[in-house]
């Protein structure tokens, strides 16, 4: 506890690190603020039925931090930037020109301006959209639903979620980074006191040993963290030599060949796996929602009820087919394996050029599937709380993705923090060991 006290004092004592924490903070407080800014012309006391809101629509909510369902001014959140950066980087991969442009510093300002202007078209798009959900869902929240309400929406929620972005980019400028992510996870840690609380009255209201089984919950939770921490953290790192190098062209210094290794993320996907099943998981419902026959309404019951055998068989199945393509799309061996070899390096035993891309693919494919059965596993996991007795607020946070998000997301900024400290000659945050955020992980 000394140590942890004198760590805060060290980080607050760097007054670059102090006005960058603060600024990240200020960021976040605007964010928080506007997530509970209601929409003109809504009526908010209209709109309580939605507060637990599931399926599609509940992750929607918990990307944009609770703003979809109280019909905010960034009731869309950050999550058309995703979808454009996702977009992109697809792009990337499949179109040779961007692929290029990538490799270049003025390319990369070239991609962000277009992947601001796709933000644009996709947040115009849900826009139109989440108008559509309200007056379908909560229409007599409306006060006067006009052509011209329905225009002003429209720009009001475009300009929130550019505005979002701004905020993120800045955050990631001049705060402490990864302003996206901080964004995404302040929603997400602003939901674990009220469910907490939820939970504690629900087990405490009736007696009869409630209190001891919340503990074992909240004991429960810890683990899951722990377990999180080492499938975020977790790498495999395959040994890399330099060659000997001789300096200068007359001169007889020399350099010899330096040992280093390239680290192999047991889970190099992320989050992104799971909330591309999520995602599949509605499409099948949602057309067996048309349907009016027995089948199609069993269809709808086994695939909107996480604690249905075979929801849960076709969701693990679904997170470990994307596991591997999403890992295939943003792991590319071929290249790394020539960037090793314009480099002098060489993996011991192993040929450069292909056979070395074919031992990292190799590699890479058999870590790849106990992270993806690891995923998997923590992705039904909510689902199994709820049936557990444990309510809905609670059990999201037993693994899946708000759990993985804000565990990585802490991972990565408590990672910045400690650079900064160590840059200045300060101790870590840790005693033994260094804290290995997401991206520091994937750095060779």
């Amino acid at each position: 506890m000394k140590k942890f006290i004198e760590t805060i004092k060290n980080i607050w004592s760097i007054e670059e690190l102090r006005n960058r924490i603060l600024f990240t903070l200020a960021l976040l407080l605007v964010y928080r603020v506007g997530c509970h800014v209601v929409l003109p012309g809504v009526n908010p006391n209209d709109l309580e039925q939605a507060k637990n809101q599931n399926g599609l629509l509940g992750l929607f909510n918990m990307f944009a931090g609770g703003a979809f369902n109280n019909a905010s001014i960034f009731a869309l959140g950050i999550m058309p930037y995703i979808s454009a950066s996702i977009a992109m980087q697809l792009a990337q991969i499949a179109i040779p020109q961007l692929q290029k442009l990538s490799k270049e510093e003025s390319g990369r300002k070239q991609i962000n301006l277009i992947t601001r202007y796709v933000t644009v078209a996709v947040t115009l798009f849900q826009a139109i959209g989440y108008i559509t959900y309200l007056r379908s869902q909560h229409g007599a929240a409306i006060m006067d639903d006009t052509k011209w309400w329905m225009l002003t929406t429209v720009v009001v929620l475009t300009a929130g979620t550019l505005f979002v972005m701004w905020l993120g980019e800045k955050i990631t400028d001049k705060g402490i980074g990864n302003g996206t992510s901080l964004i995404i996870s302040a929603g997400i840690i602003a939901r674990l006191p009220h469910s907490l609380a939820q939970e504690f009255a629900a087990k405490t209201t009736g007696g009869g040993g409630g209190l001891l089984i919340f503990l074992i919950e909240i004991a429960l939770m810890v683990v899951i963290i722990m377990a999180i921490i080492l499938l975020v953290q977790g790498t495999r790192r395959i040994p890399l030599n330099y060659a000997r190098r001789i300096v200068g062209a007359t001169s007889e210094k020399d350099l010899s060949g330096s040992r280093d290794f390239i680290p192999i993320k047991v889970n190099a996907a992320g989050v992104m796996p799971i909330i591309f099943a999520q995602a599949m998981l509605f499409i099948p419902s949602t057309i067996a929602g048309f349907g009016s026959g027995e089948t199609a309404q069993g269809i709808v019951k086994h695939l909107t009820n996480p604690g249905s055998l075979w929801y849960n068989i076709i969701y693990a199945i679904l997170v470990i087919v994307f596991t591997y393509l999403y890992t295939a799309l943003i792991f590319n061996p071929t290249q790394m394996a020539d960037d090793l070899k314009r480099n002098n390096g060489f993996i011991p035993g192993i040929k450069p050029g292909e056979d070395t891309a074919n031992y990292i693919g190799a590699i890479m494919d058999r870590i790849t599937l106990p992270g993806a059965i690891f995923l998997a596993a923590l992705g039904i996991l909510p689902g199994l709380a709820g049936q557990a007795n444990i309510t809905s607020g609670l059990a999201s946070f037993f693994g899946g993705t708000s759990m993985l998000i804000m565990v990585g997301v802490i991972l990565d900024t408590l990672q910045q923090i400690e650079s900064q400290l160590l840059m200045r000659h300060y101790d870590g945050l840790m005693k033994t060991g260094r804290i290995v955020g997401r991206q520091a992980a994937t750095a060779v």
